[in-house]
């Protein structure tokens, strides 16, 4: 009987059309594609060095620093107030400032301002690391040019004023809550809508409605518009918790963030439905959701940075919805955009929004 029991499984495993292609397909585009993405080193720094003293000393530090593989070098800021504005529109991760006289005061053995190192706090994880490996190039110059009987390491460390800009103590809550919220919205309107249409597909209820005299954009609105609802409301209490746990409340304009959750809210459940319509099963559904929603989570930036990514991926990320409302939440939170900053990504997210519900009114099958 057993071997009768498990015969039937077997065939009846490959007899679905799904679990045979996923079965080898998954574990080969994780091994393939998921060692490029989770990457705990950061490359792609942007990186521009203010240089005051415009001595040897400051060359050789300027040329070591273009040259470590980390960092990509921005050029075009003569001065910090330039560079400022840049790190502002995302254009710089971290200014490096050498002081005038620098090289002076060290042979003279005189007291010398120390090299200004400025991140962005906005990414925690990016900023922080930019930081430690501009040090360490900044550290290495400076200990050949300390006078003999000086502690190098010490004086060194000395010479190097660290600041953080707009995240100022690198808290770890401030940087991962916006992306906790994204997360949950991700669960809640990419996984409900489709488990709820194919739940009604496998109970018949789908063929019942439709026979209906109801149009394919008012039945998918019908679907949507609830788990909007549902999505805002969830959305709000999560700001809500974050304010009243963590202390966190955004230093720009809240509406700026509502509006962009609502057309995230939006995005995530037409690519819901979509992915219903085109699944028989609800196996089928859960399986596809999993996937994506892995995808999204790597190749957004929720977790690691797209810059620390290969080149190809960066282009392939700017595919998700995901992306653009994590820039927009962190931005809002921790920098205080406006919307006129952010108006490229809620660009992005309304032709999303468009596309996807174009898709999941096209995809919908009515059946007589």
């Amino acid at each position: 009987m057993l071997r009768v029991l498990l015969k039937k499984e077997i065939i009846q495993f490959w007899r679905n059309s799904f679990l045979p292609k996923l079965m080898f397909a998954f574990p080969v585009l994780v091994m393939l594609i998921m060692p490029w993405l989770m990457r705990m080193d950061i490359s792609g720094v942007k990186l521009t060095v203010i240089d005051n003293d415009h001595s040897s000393l400051s060359r050789h530090i300027v040329s070591h620093l273009r040259a470590t593989s980390y960092f990509t070098w921005v050029e075009g800021y003569a001065d910090y107030t330039a560079a400022v504005h840049a790190m502002d529109g995302g254009d710089v991760d971290v200014i490096v400032q050498i002081p005038e006289n620098l090289e002076k005061n060290l042979v003279n053995g005189a007291l010398s301002k120390p090299i200004a190192i400025e991140a962005n706090g906005v990414n925690a994880m990016k900023g922080g690391l930019g930081t430690q490996y501009s040090m360490q190039v900044i550290a290495a110059q400076l200990k050949s040019y300390m006078p003999s009987g000086l502690e190098a390491d010490k004086t060194s460390a000395s010479l190097l004023s660290i600041e953080n800009r707009y995240n100022p103590t690198q808290n770890a809550r401030h940087y991962m809550t916006p992306a906790i919220m994204i997360i949950v919205i991700l669960l809640i309107c990419g996984f409900l809508p489709a488990l709820n249409i194919v739940s009604e597909k496998e109970a018949g209820t789908m063929e019942q409605m439709n026979v209906m005299p109801v149009s394919a954009g008012k039945f998918i609105l019908a679907k949507l518009i609830p788990y909007w609802v549902m999505g805002f409301f969830i959305f709000s209490v999560c700001v809500l918790l974050a304010w009243l746990v963590y202390g966190l409340v955004p230093v720009g304009h809240l509406w700026v963030i509502l509006l962009g959750a609502v057309l995230f809210i939006m995005v995530m459940s037409a690519f819901s439905v979509f992915l219903a319509n085109i699944s028989d099963t609800l196996q089928q559904t859960i399986f596809m959701m999993f996937f994506f929603l892995l995808i999204f989570m790597l190749l957004s930036g929720l977790l690691t940075p797209i810059e620390s990514m290969p080149v190809p991926v960066r282009y392939i990320s700017k595919l998700f919805p995901p992306g653009y409302f994590i820039r927009i939440m962190r931005s809002v939170y921790l920098r205080g955009s406006n919307f006129i900053e952010l108006w490229p990504q809620f660009a992005q997210l309304s032709v999303m929004t468009l596309f996807f519900g174009f898709l999941a009114v096209k995809t919908h099958k009515k059946q007589s």
